[in-house]
């Protein structure tokens, strides 16, 4: 196509398309010798039963998923003591994101968001022509109710929250959440992903405040970001709307199997996520040790700010040559941080000893 035929086409887009940047095609693939600290990923294997629910899924690889995720959405509806009508089953959570944004925001609306937040959502509403309100409190552990309830964020469309939070790991307590949501007559998102390594969970608020949609995700404390497997949960009205537009067979038979056996045997994540509560106390000390400073988190990574003298990108860089691989931020708050999943011990090991190799101090 010549440049100028390319150039009518892309002048012909909407202008929110047009803002979009095309990927780069290069981007190499990691190196499976790479230690993986940096998505946020659950290192263990499944247990062997929700193992054997993919394998046996994998028989039925010729027929289409059930419709509507019925026999998922009834299955979480036992687990979490719901209906199925207040179920919506997704491709991860990230897919039900897209739905809420799409389903209520039109061009020119607002969301409010905690900061530094999950960057993906800036994404999310710019394709809808929409705009996020950040309020710089993502690395507190309070909720900032009254300034959510006015100022600006008093016209956005709906308020997201992600508890514990991301990147930071904070946690804000559920009854301030719930003073929010009797307060205000606003759709609340609020995010649950790394909710199982925290110590409550908003499930309760549920049945008592229609404004209110939780999501769920596998990926995090269930080991299954490969299979995509996310819900939300809510009133029958919102979950209806969202599963009126969501994609025909979004999901497949073995995310469908792998979900419906993962809540029938979540007792045997517990060592799981035990193992990685006591590596992340272990690892926050072990890193202020050497000079970071940690903070406090209730998910399965860890925000540290680095020690004087470089930044975050540095820091990711160093390690990466080690083959550790950390996450840093472009955001101007967070240039002095990387954020640091939680993975086997032995993993951590190796971060902690290429750490204190970089800062010139001998092998702990």
């Amino acid at each position: 196509m010549s440049g100028t035929k390319l150039k009518s086409v892309l002048s012909s887009f909407s202008q929110v398309p047009g803002e979009l940047k095309p990927l780069p095609s290069d981007r190499r693939s990691l190196d499976d010798s790479c230690v993986r600290l940096h998505t946020t990923e659950n290192p263990f294997p499944m247990p062997e039963v929700v193992m054997q629910s993919a394998i046996a899924a994998l028989e039925q690889q010729y027929l289409y998923p059930e419709h509507d995720n019925i026999g998922l959405r009834e299955a979480a509806a036992d687990a979490y003591d719901l209906t199925k009508d207040q179920v919506i089953a997704g491709n991860g959570s990230s897919e039900l994101l897209g739905l809420i944004y799409r389903a209520f925001l039109a061009p020119g609306d607002s969301v409010a968001m905690l900061s530094p937040g999950f960057s993906f959502n800036r994404k999310l509403a710019m394709l809808q022509g929409a705009q996020i309100l950040e309020f710089g409190c993502g690395q507190s552990d309070v909720l900032p109710v009254e300034e959510l309830l006015s100022g600006p964020a008093e016209g956005a469309k709906f308020i997201l929250l992600a508890n514990p939070n991301n990147p930071t790991g904070t946690f804000v307590s559920v009854a301030d959440i719930e003073r929010l949501a009797a307060q205000s007559d606003r759709l609340i998102v609020l995010d649950e992903a790394y909710v199982d390594f925290a110590p409550d969970n908003g499930l309760r608020l549920i049945d008592h405040y229609p404004n209110i949609l939780l999501l769920r995700t596998f990926s995090k404390s269930y080991a299954a970001a490969g299979i995509r497997i996310g819900f939300g949960f809510g009133h029958p009205e919102i979950i209806g709307r969202l599963r009126n537009i969501q994609n025909v067979f979004n999901m497949n038979v073995i995310g469908h199997a792998v979900g419906v056996s993962i809540l029938a045997h979540r007792d045997a994540y517990e060592e799981n996520h035990r193992h990685i509560k006591q590596e992340r106390e272990r690892v926050s000390v072990a890193l202020s040790q050497l000079g970071f400073s940690v903070t406090p988190s209730h998910a399965n990574f860890l925000l540290a700010r680095v020690p004087a003298g470089q930044d975050g990108r540095w820091w990711q860089k160093a390690l990466k040559r080690r083959k550790v691989l950390v996450a840093a931020f472009p955001e101007s708050f967070l240039k002095k941080h990387i954020r640091v999943s939680i993975g086997t011990r032995e993993q951590m090991d190796i971060l902690l000893s290429e750490a204190s190799e970089i800062l010139g101090r001998p092998k702990q």
